[in-house]
C-alpha cells in the first residue's frame, strides 16, 4: 500500500529541506490561475459548490443515527440549507475506535503517503474550496481562495512532514550486539514500532476552518491516530469536503475510512463538550476562545494531550519610519484584511505623545495617527477594492462588538457597511485614539474590526507595555517601526521573553497578519494566546508513542 508514498515522495522530501531551510517553498500555487488549475476550474469549482446548495452532504457509508443537522448561513446573504449527517458522539467514538487498529498497524509510509495524497487532492479542489470558504466565513473570494487551500495545504503537509521526520528517527527494526570478551556476544533483533495515542478530536473555528484545522488534523492522521473533525456550526462545508476527500482516499488504500469523521452539529444541540470529556479521545485541536480553551483543558480527560490556538492583543509599535506612507499604507492594510478578523491582525497601535521622527520630518501623535487613518479610507475608497479586502463579517456577534467599541475612545474613523455588498454584514475598521493612562478598554482582545491608537510617553513605555499585555492576556503577533538598531534590538528581546514573533518595519508586500508555512512559527506557545506552535516538533511528537520487541539472534 505504499503507492500514494512513491507517487509523492518528491513532494515530501522537497518539504523536508524547506523546513531545514525555512526559505520560501510551497507545492501549491497561490495563484488562482486556469492555466496551473485548468482552463476550466474555476468554473467547476463554482458549479461543485453550488451543487452542494439546499441539499444532504453526500458522505458514503459515514456512520449516522438517523436526521441531519446543518444551519450554515452566508455572510454575503446566500441561503446555504446544506445538510449534514446526525450522529452522536457514542456512535462517532465507537466507529473511531473500530477503525483504529489497523491504521495504527500501518507503516509510516503508508499512512504518510494516504496523508499527502489527500492533500494533493485537496488542491485540485481548491476552487471548490474557495466557495465554500468564502461564503461561511465571509473572506472575500480570492483571500478564500489562498487561505482557505494553496495556503491551508502547506500547513496541512507541514504538520505531515514534521510528523514524518519525528517518526522516522528510530530505524524500523536493528541488531544490538553486546560483546562479551571470550564468549559469543550477546545479539538481539529489535524492532521499533510508532503507536498513536488513540483518537484525536479537531475543533474547528468559524474564520478560519481549513488553515487552523488542517494542522492538528493532519499531525493526527500521519501518527497513526483516528481523527474526529467537529467543526464549527457557522462553517461545516469546507471540513465536510475535506472529510470526504479524506475516506475517499483511506478507502481506495485499503482503510476503513471510519479512520477520518465529521462530528456536525447546530446551535442549540452542540455535541463538542460531550466528545471533549470523553475519555477516549486523546488528543484535542481546539481554535477559539480563551474561555473555551480553559474549559476544554480542565474537562478533557486525565490522559489526553491538548493543543491550543486562543485569543490575544497584537499590538504595533511605532518609534520612527524612514518611509512613513509606506508604514501606514501596511498598517491599514493590517487592519482592513477580512475586516480585522484574524487572529494575527493588530489592534493595539502605540506611538509616543511627543510624535515620531519620519523621512516627512516630525510628526506629532494626531499627525501619525491622521496618517494611518488616512491610508485606510485611501485602501477602502474604491468599493470593488473594498470588497475584495475586507471581506464580510462572519457573525451578528461580531458586528454588535464593532458597535459596542465606539464608545471606548475618541474616534477617529468610524466604521462604515460596504455599500456595494449590500446583503452582506458588513463592516469596515473602526479606529480609536486613546491615552494608555486614561483607560483599560484595550487591554483586551477585542474580535474584528476595531483598533486603538494609544498614546504612551516614548517608544520604550510602548515596547513595555505591548510586551506586558502579550505576557497577561496573550498575542500571536507583534509589530515595530523604529529606525536605530537598538530599538529594534530591545523590540526583540521584549517580545521574545513575552513569546511573541516579531515583524520590524514592514513596508512593502509583507504585512504582520501573515505566517508562512515552512518558515514562520505560527503562535509560540509561549503565551496565554496557545499552548502550541503550527508547526515545530513539540506539535507533533507528543502524538505518538514508541513500542519496542526484542528477540535473540544467533551470533
Amino acid at each position: 500500500m505504499s503507492g500514494f508514498f512513491d507517487t509523492h515522495k518528491a513532494t515530501l522530501d522537497q518539504a523536508l529541506e524547506a523546513a531545514r531551510s525555512r526559505d520560501y517553498w510551497s507545492p501549491y500555487p497561490e495563484i488562482a490561475s486556469g492555466k496551473i488549475y485548468g482552463e476550466t476550474a474555476k468554473e467547476d469549482g463554482a458549479k461543485a459548490f453550488k451543487s452542494a446548495l439546499g441539499k444532504a452532504f453526500e458522505l458514503n457509508g459515514h456512520p449516522a443515527d438517523g436526521g441531519t443537522v446543518g444551519s450554515e448561513q452566508s455572510p454575503y446573504g446566500l441561503e446555504l440549507g446544506i445538510k449534514y449527517p446526525k450522529a452522536s458522539p457514542a456512535l462517532l467514538l465507537e466507529a473511531s475506535r473500530s477503525a483504529a487498529t489497523d491504521w495504527a498497524k500501518a507503516s509510516v509510509e503508508d499512512r504518510v503517503g494516504v496523508c499527502l495524497e489527500i492533500l494533493d487532492r485537496l488542491n485540485k479542489r481548491s476552487f471548490e474550496m474557495a466557495n465554500a470558504v468564502s461564503h461561511t466565513t465571509g473572506q472575500a473570494f480570492m483571500m478564500a481562495f489562498q487561505a482557505g487551500g494553496p495556503h491551508a495545504q502547506d500547513r496541512g503537509l507541514e504538520a505531515v512532514t514534521y510528523a514524518y521526520a519525528e517518526m522516522s528517527r528510530t530505524p524500523a527494526s536493528a541488531v544490538w550486539t553486546k560483546p562479551q570478551g571470550k564468549h559469543d556476544p550477546l545479539v538481539l533483533e529489535k524492532r521499533f514500532r510508532v503507536i498513536p495515542r488513540g483518537v484525536a478530536l479537531v475543533i474547528g473555528c468559524a474564520t478560519f476552518p481549513t488553515w487552523n484545522s488542517y494542522p492538528g488534523l493532519f499531525a493526527s492522521l500521519a501518527t497513526g491516530n483516528t481523527v474526529i473533525v467537529k467543526p464549527h456550526p457557522g462553517a461545516v462545508l469546507p471540513l465536510a469536503i475535506t472529510v470526504s476527500i479524506g475516506r475517499a482516499v483511506l478507502a481506495e488504500a485499503g482503510f476503513d475510512p471510519n479512520v477520518l469523521l465529521l462530528a456536525a452539529d447546530e446551535p442549540g444541540s452542540e455535541i463538542t463538550k460531550e466528545l471533549v470529556a470523553d475519555p477516549a479521545v486523546r488528543i484535542i485541536d481546539f481554535t477559539g476562545s480563551n474561555a473555551f480553551g480553559d474549559w476544554v483543558r480542565e474537562n478533557a480527560g486525565r490522559d489526553t494531550q491538548v493543543y491550543t490556538e486562543e485569543a490575544g492583543v497584537n499590538s504595533i509599535v511605532v518609534a520612527s519610519t524612514d518611509n512613513f506612507r509606506g508604514m501606514c499604507s501596511n498598517i491599514a492594510f493590517s487592519l482592513s484584511l477580512y475586516s480585522g478578523q484574524m487572529c494575527t491582525a493588530p489592534q493595539n497601535i502605540y506611538v509616543p505623545e511627543g510624535g515620531i521622527d519620519t523621512d516627512e520630518g516630525h510628526k506629532d501623535f494626531d499627525a501619525v495617527a491622521e496618517g494611518i487613518k488616512v491610508s485606510v479610507d485611501k485602501l477602502l475608497g474604491d468599493p470593488d477594492r473594498a470588497a475584495g479586502v475586507c471581506g464580510a463579517i462572519a457573525s451578528d456577534a461580531t458586528l454588535e462588538r464593532v458597535e459596542a467599541a465606539a464608545g471606548l475612545g475618541t474616534v477617529l474613523r468610524p466604521s462604515a457597511s460596504l455599500e456595494n455588498l449590500a446583503d452582506a454584514r458588513t463592516a469596515t475598521p473602526l479606529i480609536l485614539k486613546v491615552r494608555d493612562s486614561e483607560g483599560d478598554a484595550h487591554h483586551q482582545e477585542r474580535f474584528g474590526p476595531i483598533s486603538f491608537i494609544i498614546a504612551v510617553s516614548d517608544a520604550e513605555e510602548g515596547i513595555a507595555r505591548a510586551a506586558a499585555l502579550a505576557s497577561e492576556k496573550g498575542a500571536i503577533t507583534a509589530s515595530v517601526y523604529a529606525t536605530d538598531d537598538a530599538t529594534l534590538d530591545r523590540a526583540a528581546d521584549a517580545f521574545a521573553d513575552a513569546g511573541v514573533s516579531l515583524s520590524c518595519n514592514l513596508t512593502g508586500g509583507v504585512f504582520v497578519n501573515q505566517s508562512a508555512a515552512f518558515s514562520d512559527y505560527h503562535v509560540t506557545g509561549a503565551n496565554p494566546a496557545g499552548n502550541a506552535a503550527l508547526t515545530d516538533a513539540a506539535f507533533v511528537a507528543n502524538r505518538f508513542r514508541i513500542a519496542a520487541t526484542r528477540r535473540h539472534k544467533a551470533a
